[in-house]
């Protein structure tokens, strides 16, 4: 069982900006996020997607999210 809930991608881009990441630049649904010390991360959802467990989880690698972020 994961520690990861499903989420919209609504919530999981205001948990990511809350965290510090910027909106660098957006194309349609691919938002290209910065933040310092870290590579910059494509954020390729639309807000009402629905995000799963393990797509969640390869987020979370690549910015520093915590399940409890969400």
């Amino acid at each position: 069982m994961s520690q990861w809930p499903s989420a919209k991608a609504r919530r999981v881009f205001a948990a990511l900006m809350k965290l510090g990441w910027q909106l660098k630049r957006q194309t349609g649904s691919h938002r290209t996020l910065a933040r310092e010390g870290w590579p910059d991360f494509v954020f390729g959802f639309h807000d009402g997607e629905e995000i799963g467990p393990r797509m969640l989880a390869r987020i979370a690698k690549h910015t520093g999210l915590a399940p409890e972020d969400l």
